[in-house]
């Protein structure tokens, strides 16, 4: 079954399996209470108790700060961050991939969408479906015709379905930009709580020992949220582009970075702090296939409208179908062509190591071919994987918990609480500003008086007992 978006489903630390909680009723607009909705082997709450925010946190927090410190870490964002961000913005849903109507061959497209979407465990095709599918067609169409003459019937319908994908790709290409362009129209004070939501979020992670090695964030979303997100924050994102102008994408990755060397230490550079590794698997808005190249082009965030600047690229066939937005999350073949062979390589090198965590915020596991890298990842035992959703509707997150077979590895919080940003960043993410002062505060504390602070009494008995020295 799927996880409603009334209830939470929770497994932390030793939890043997995922505990199921529920509201109470002294539930409040302000403050949610929970109560064990079924009878568990949970250890840390009883039957009919009811606890609040604070019981949770006192699991989940101390755990994920151990997490996040881990010596390679990786973060997986799926569309559940851009729909968080926007709603906070809003208070509306981001716009959905609407499936579009083709006037040639609409009815065979739809078929085979509607069939490989049963394929990988969705109700019905979208407009991913439809796109992969019309694109193979056009393949189709491009060899059937090679032997026909001019006149030909099938010359017309390739022609008339190019002119259609290009139209659905650059509506696709529009709507992204329209959700990104809601944030910038929200009003002031909802934009700024957003972004600050989402800065906090993202430096969550991002705030790693100078000794650690860098955050790896790869995401599966088209637009560029968490770009802004570390635009307001400061953090800068390395990934493989390289220039200025007309940034290219690189196949050989250069491992460049910001060290320092800290005062008095001599040949033991540190890593500067506020940057982190960027991976968009399946592409971006402003990613174009220019000249047996890849180009990230000038496309403001939000722009009304991606005609304008693709046709500053001097490109004479440049239009919507050359921009990089439409791999498909069913489908692994497009994953082996250039560029998304490479991307993928970055994200089995990067998770698939010793000592190595992931948390998963906002995806719901709907691609195997990262799943399979996911699988891999925690065929090392000292691996460990961290789900974060909002809902699972189709219950591919839990489907694939229970295939996986690694409980002890895994730490699921999935729920319309658990997986809220508003509440993950104000009660159970690390707080990255305080965090090693409060570490540091505690290692002081232990060293004067031991695991807690003494207690007045005993300390004025202990100081009547010692004897004046002569």
């Amino acid at each position: 079954m799927g996880q409603s978006s009334s209830g939470q489903l929770f497994k932390c630390r030793d939890d043997p399996s995922p505990v199921a909680l529920e509201d109470s009723d002294s539930s409040t607009s302000s403050r949610r209470c929970f109560k064990l909705s079924e009878p568990s082997g949970c250890g840390w709450a009883k039957a009919g108790e009811t606890f609040g925010p604070e019981k949770l946190r006192q699991r989940v927090e101390p755990w994920l700060t151990a997490l996040v410190q881990s010596e390679h870490l990786s973060l997986l964002v799926g569309s559940g961050l851009t729909q968080a961000v926007h709603h906070i913005a809003t208070n509306k849903a981001l716009p959905g991939m609407a499936s579009a109507a083709f006037e040639t061959m609409n009815e065979e497209i739809g078929r085979e969408a509607a069939r490989t979407a049963k394929v990988a465990g969705r109700a019905e095709g979208n407009l991913e479906d439809q796109v992969r599918v019309a694109m193979e067609l056009i393949r189709g169409f491009q060899i059937m015709v090679s032997t026909k003459p001019e006149d030909a019937a099938q010359r017309g319908q390739l022609t008339a379905l190019e002119v259609e994908l290009n139209a659905v790709l650059q509506s696709f290409a529009d709507a992204i930009l329209k959700g990104e362009r809601s944030l910038i129209e929200a009003s002031t004070e909802k934009r700024e709580l957003a972004l600050n939501h989402l800065v906090s979020f993202l430096m969550s992670f991002a705030s790693r020992s100078g000794t650690r090695e860098r955050l790896q964030i790869f995401t599966t979303n088209y637009d560029r949220y968490i770009e802004a997100g570390a635009d307001v924050a400061g953090l800068r994102l390395i990934d493989r582009f390289v220039g200025y102008l007309a940034p290219i994408f690189r196949a050989s990755r250069l491992d460049i970075d910001l060290h320092y060397n800290p005062p008095g230490i001599r040949g033991e550079p540190r890593y500067l702090e506020g940057v982190a590794r960027f991976t968009k698997l399946h592409g971006s808005v402003d990613w174009l296939d220019a000249d047996r190249t890849i180009r990230r082009i000038g496309l403001p965030f939000g722009a009304t409208d991606t005609g304008p600047f693709l046709s500053e690229t001097s490109l004479e066939d440049a239009d919507a179908r050359r921009l990089m937005i439409y791999p498909n999350a069913a489908k692994d073949r497009e994953t082996t062509s250039y560029p998304y062979v490479e991307l993928f390589r970055d994200l089995a090198a990067a998770i698939c190591r010793p000592n190595s965590t992931l948390v998963c915020y906002g995806y719901g596991f709907g691609d195997e071919h990262i799943n399979r890298v996911i699988e891999d990842m925690l065929a090392i035992p000292s691996a460990h994987l961290v789900i974060i959703a909002y809902d699972d509707p189709l219950s591919r997150i839990m489907q694939t918990y229970r295939r996986l077979g690694r409980q002890a590895q895994t730490t699921l919080m999935i729920g319309d609480h658990l997986g809220d940003l508003v509440a993950l960043v104000e009660n159970y993410l690390p707080k990255p500003a305080i965090d090693r002062t409060t570490i540091r505060m505690s290692e002081i504390l232990k060293a004067r008086w031991g695991a807690e602070p003494r207690k007045e009494g005993i300390e004025e008995q202990e100081s009547d007992d010692v004897e004046p020295v002569a």
